[in-house]
C-alpha cells in the first residue's frame, strides 16, 4: 500500500512516500519511496525531490501557495517511477489544529474539512496551508484516493485537567472550547516512541522530558508514553520563545500595546507571532545558526536572544521535572534541538544538581544523528532523536483506513 505523507508548513511543503504492508500489528516495516521538499513558497522557492535509488530533480521554482505546490508534488511522483507499479492508495495530512472535535487520525470529507476550516483562526499559519494542499490533492486525484488527515493536538488529548484547563471561568471556557491543546503532538510522539525502542523501554514505563526545538519550540512532559503537560496551549503561541513567536508573555500586554500604540488587536497578535521571539530581541535573525554566529562576532542583541531562548528552555525542564517526579531522559529533536550542540550545552548546562551531565565530545560530535549525549553514569540521560513526522503521518494513514474498512465490514 502505496501512501504519500504531506506536512505544509507556512511557507514549505515536505512530503514522503512509503510503501506499507499490513500485519497482524496493523502496519509492518515502511519502506520510503521518494521525499522532496518546497521550500520558501509564495516566493522566488525551490523544490528538491528525490526517489530512494533513482533520479532527483533540483530547480528553482515559484510556487503561489500549498496547493500548486501540491499539484507540482504529485505531477512528478506520477512521471518520476515511484507510482508506476502501483498507483497511490492514500494521501495523509498532518494538521496542525484538530480544535475540541479530532483527537484520533480521521478519514477526510466534506463534515471533516468544514470542522477544520472553523478553527483555522487559531493555527492559521499552518491550518489554512494544510487545507489548500487538500483541496488540490483532491482535484487532482479524485474521490478514488483518500485522504486521512493527523492531528498535531491529538497525542496531548491525555492531558489532565489541571493541565489543559485555564483559570478562566468555567462557562466561558466550556462556550468557546477554551483550553490547552498542545501542538507538535507527531513530534513529540515521535520521540516518545522511538526512544521506547533504542532504550529497551516498554512505552507505558517511558517517561521523558520532549523538547522541539526549531522554528516553533515546544516542551512536553511525557509519563507512562503519554502526554501530560505541554508548553503550547490554545494556539501554538504560548510556551516556549520561538523563532519569531514570544512565547510566554504577561497576558496584559497586547491589551497594553493596543492602547499605547493606538493599532487594532490584529496588529499587535501579528507582532507577537511574526515579529517577536529570536528575531525580535536579536532584531537580525530569527535563524538559530546566523544569531549563534553573529554572537561570536560580538553582537550583544544576538547574544542576549541565544541565552533568552537557552534560560526558557531550561526553566520548563525544571518544571517538567518537577511535574513528573523525575525523568529518565530529555530528548532533543528539531532543527535547533538535533543540529546546534552548543545550544544543547548550554541548555543542560547547570543541570548536574538533578543528575543530567552532557558527555561533551558526544554532544558535539551529534549533528543530524539519533545518540545519547550524556554521561554513562548521568542519573537522568540526553538524547539526540531526529524527528520523522511523515512516518508517523504515513502509519496512522495506513491504521485510520484499514480500522474504518474493518468497522465497515463488521456492519455488512
Amino acid at each position: 500500500m502505496k501512501v504519500l505523507a504531506i506536512n505544509c508548513g507556512s511557507s514549505t511543503l515536505k512530503f514522503q512516500l512509503f510503501e506499507l504492508e499490513q500485519s497482524e500489528g496493523g502496519y509492518g516495516q515502511e519502506r520510503r519511496l521518494a521525499s522532496g521538499l518546497v521550500d520558501k513558497i509564495g516566493a522566488q522557492g525551490s523544490l528538491e525531490f528525490i526517489v530512494e535509488g533513482g533520479e532527483s530533480l533540483r530547480e528553482v521554482a515559484t510556487l503561489s501557495d500549498q496547493g500548486q505546490a501540491t499539484r507540482r508534488v504529485l505531477e512528478w511522483l506520477g512521471s518520476s517511477g515511484p507510482l508506476e507499479t502501483g498507483g497511490l492508495a492514500a494521501v495523509g495530512h498532518r494538521i496542525v489544529h484538530g480544535g475540541n472535535r479530532f483527537t484520533e487520525a480521521t478519514i477526510i470529507d466534506e463534515e471533516v474539512l468544514r470542522a477544520i476550516e472553523t478553527v483555522s483562526e487559531l493555527a492559521p499559519l499552518h491550518n489554512e496551508p494544510a487545507l489548500r494542499a487538500i483541496y488540490a490533492a483532491g482535484e487532482v486525484l479524485g474521490s478514488g484516493v483518500p485522504m486521512v488527515a493527523v492531528f498535531d493536538t491529538a497525542f496531548h488529548r491525555t492531558l489532565p485537567r489541571e493541565a489543559s484547563e485555564y483559570p478562566i471561568p468555567t462557562d466561558l471556557a466550556a462556550k468557546h472550547h477554551i483550553r490547552r491543546y498542545g501542538f507538535h503532538g507527531i513530534a513529540h510522539r515521535y520521540m516518545t516512541e522511538r526512544y521506547s525502542i533504542i532504550a529497551s523501554t516498554p512505552l507505558e514505563q517511558v517517561k521523558l522530558v520532549t523538547l522541539q526545538l526549531g522554528n516553533g519550540c515546544s516542551v512536553t512532559a511525557v509519563k507512562g508514553g503519554r502526554s501530560v503537560d505541554t508548553s503550547m496551549g490554545f494556539t501554538p503561541l504560548e510556551g516556549l520563545m520561538m523563532g519569531t513567536r514570544s512565547g510566554d508573555i504577561d497576558p496584559s500586554l497586547p491589551g497594553f500595546l493596543v492602547d499605547r500604540e493606538g493599532v487594532g488587536l490584529e496588529e499587535v497578535e501579528g507582532w507577537l507571532n511574526k515579529q517577536s521571539g529570536l528575531l525580535g530581541v536579536s532584531g537580525r535573525s530569527r535563524d538559530m545558526r546566523e544569531l549563534l554566529e553573529l554572537e561570536g562576532q560580538g553582537d550583544v542583541r544576538a547574544a542576549l536572544a541565544v541565552e533568552m531562548f537557552c534560560y526558557r528552555v531550561r526553566k520548563y525542564i525544571g518544571a517538567y521535572l518537577n511535574v513528573l517526579g523525575g525523568t529518565d531522559a530529555v530528548v532533543f529533536g528539531g532543527g535547533i534541538g538535533e543540529n546546534a550542540a552548543s545550544v544543547r550545552g548550554r541548555i543542560c548546562g547547570g543541570m548536574e544538581w538533578c543528575g543530567l551531565v552532557l558527555d561533551q565530545d558526544r554532544n558535539t560530535a551529534t549533528i543530524g544523528s539519533e545518540e545519547r549525549i550524556s554521561m554513562d553514569e548521568a542519573k537522568i540521560h540526553a538524547y539526540v532523536i531526529p524527528v520523522d513526522e511523515a512516518v508517523i503521518i504515513a502509519r496512522d494513514t495506513f491504521s485510520c483506513l484499514h480500522s474504518h474498512r474493518d468497522v465497515k465490514r463488521t456492519h455488512i
